[in-house]
């Protein structure tokens, strides 16, 4: 049965409805902004709490071989200079025989914002377009207007969605990432060999391009000894081709013990 999704936005909260039957009022998603307060850097911390339905998921920043990936629309925040979104480690799951990479119940997604004017107030406005899935997908967007309390104390949502990053480079011990980049019929290939100790069990890696002009595919993930190899290709987004350059590229495994991410390679 085709499935419809009313938007609903009030103050803070924006639900997503649907309307599979009168009965069926509850909504699918709903979004509200987190205060985190002040940081020694001179920014502020929130956060976009996502709250699902039972049984539904959405998407990581790279879906994995099938999903719709998160978008946001800042317009209308105010006194926001620049923005960094933190993302918490995601899971990975197999949905219809394909990997898909993401998150079940609720995510926190913490934002630390750099102002223009450290002396006037902060307004976090926009719209967050997301896929959310359980037997279909279907996509949504929601809406938030919060304008932040910046003498808020530390937020423990925030700070659990904090620790719960992946690792740096460093702190996972990685010791080197070289890419080798090889043209293919259509686009790019990335071989990424990583020294590393392992992240448990199977791990997945997911290679990120840098440049919205190149679309990633499917990543295939080796592990042979200390050395964790990960292959890709990129094709381009559109007629205008692409450019990929190491420095640029993000990798991110995912192991059962914790993930790590990588910001960037070296020629090899």
């Amino acid at each position: 049965m085709k499935q419809a999704l009313n938007i609903l936005t009030a103050g803070l909260v924006a639900l997503v409805t649907p309307t599979l039957a009168a009965s069926d009022t509850a909504p699918l998603v709903e979004i509200e902004v987190l205060d985190g307060g002040a940081t020694t850097r001179g920014t502020y911390m929130g956060a976009l709490r996502l709250t699902l339905q039972d049984g539904w998921k959405t998407y990581w920043r790279s879906p994995g071989d099938a999903g719709i990936p998160p978008s946001f629309d800042w317009r209308g925040s105010r006194n926001v200079a620049a923005l960094a979104i933190i993302w918490p480690t995601p899971e990975v799951t197999m949905t219809s025989g394909f990997q898909t990479i993401g998150y079940h119940g609720q995510l926190v997604l913490p934002i630390e914002i750099t102002p223009n004017s450290a002396d006037a107030p902060v307004t976090l406005a926009g719209e967050m377009q997301l896929g959310i899935c359980k037997d279909i997908c279907v996509p949504a967007e929601v809406s938030f207007d919060h304008q932040l309390d910046l003498q808020s104390g530390r937020n423990p949502s925030i700070a659990a969605a904090m620790a719960n990053r992946p690792y740096s480079a460093k702190e996972a011990g990685v010791r080197s990432a070289k890419c080798k980049l090889s043209p293919t019929k259509y686009g790019m290939q990335v071989e990424a060999h990583i020294s590393m100790p392992t992240a448990g069990g199977t791990e997945v890696a997911v290679i990120e391009s840098g440049t919205p002009l190149a679309v990633g595919g499917a990543t295939e993930t080796e592990r042979r000894g200390n050395m964790l190899v990960a292959t890709t290709e990129f094709l381009p987004a559109s007629n205008d081709g692409f450019a990929l350059e190491r420095s640029k590229l993000r990798i991110t495994v995912l192991g059962s013990r914790h993930a790590v991410d990588i910001r960037g390679c070296t020629a090899g």
